[in-house]
């Protein structure tokens, strides 16, 4: 059984055991979770339905804040003597999935 879930405008494909980093959640390390299904796949049996959906909750435990890997910016202008450079790290969470119940 897998999910699809959505958190940080972004959805992951998650399922019991997965630990899947999304962007930065608020809480304590250890702390539960709850993510909203979008879709729910039992293994021939497939839900779309959003009244049944509505019943389904996926629920993880937070494992661990980090930081992704260094993305840098160079902006660039020719002629004119104009370079910009910046760094950016963005902050991540991993989630561990304990539980899909519907």
């Amino acid at each position: 059984m897998y999910a699809i879930v959505k958190t940080g405008g972004k959805q992951y494909k998650v399922a019991v055991g997965d630990v899947v980093e999304v962007e930065k959640l608020d809480g304590e390390l250890g702390s539960e979770v709850t993510f909203p299904a979008l879709l729910v796949v039992d293994g021939s049996e497939v839900t779309t339905d959003a009244d049944a959906l509505a019943k389904v909750s996926v629920t993880g435990k937070l494992v661990e804040h980090t930081k992704g890997p260094k993305i840098r910016i160079h902006k660039f202008k020719n002629k004119t003597g104009y370079h910009k450079r910046q760094g950016h790290r963005q902050k991540l969470t991993r989630v561990e999935v304990t539980g899909i119940t519907k």
